[in-house]
């Protein structure tokens, strides 16, 4: 699954499978939502083949990224900020990736968190009153990305999760 530009959405109910598309409209694999009670994922491959997981752990606040035989590789946590949206992504025994968006806007930046070196880019292309798509740009050669998408939707349900709370207050 290395392309440069994919295409991919959560759902409307935060459940069942969506599909990941090249930018021309090729389907490579599927997100699988796995419940609306909780905000686990699994990044599965063309073939129905789980590549990546992430997933909240119970009464965990940070996003767990695991491979397919469980092993947790990263973990995106949030990082606190009032006038943008940012986060970390700390894969294991590789580096660490910061994720950055200004306050109203819908693009993000991931660059390595030592020398800045844009590693994606990517933004949400709708979410109004639909589901949130996102269009990725990977650049890097450290993120597959499989691990880019199970970020994307960890920062999803992080913002998920506080709207929920600041819903509630």
């Amino acid at each position: 699954m290395k392309q440069k530009k994919l295409y991919f959405s959560d759902s409307f109910f935060s459940t069942g499978k969506t599909d990941i598309f090249t930018g021309e409209e090729e389907k490579i694999g599927e997100i699988d939502l796995k419940s609306m009670f909780s905000s686990s994922v699994d990044i599965l491959n063309g073939n129905q083949e789980i590549l990546l997981s992430g997933k909240f752990p119970m009464l965990g606040i940070h996003w767990r990224i695991l491979d397919r035989d469980g092993t947790e590789i990263g973990i995106l946590k949030e990082k606190l900020t009032f006038f943008s949206k940012k986060y970390a992504y700390e894969a294991y025994g590789r580096e660490t990736f910061l994720i950055h968006s200004e306050l109203f806007s819908k693009e993000y930046v991931i660059k390595h968190e030592q020398d800045e070196e844009v590693t994606a880019t990517f933004k949400k292309v709708s979410g109004i009153f639909s589901s949130a798509a996102y269009e990725l740009d990977n650049f890097s050669n450290t993120l597959t990305s499989p691990e880019i998408i199970a970020v994307i939707m960890g920062v999803n349900a992080i913002q998920k999760r506080n709207n929920s709370t600041n819903a509630a207050t």
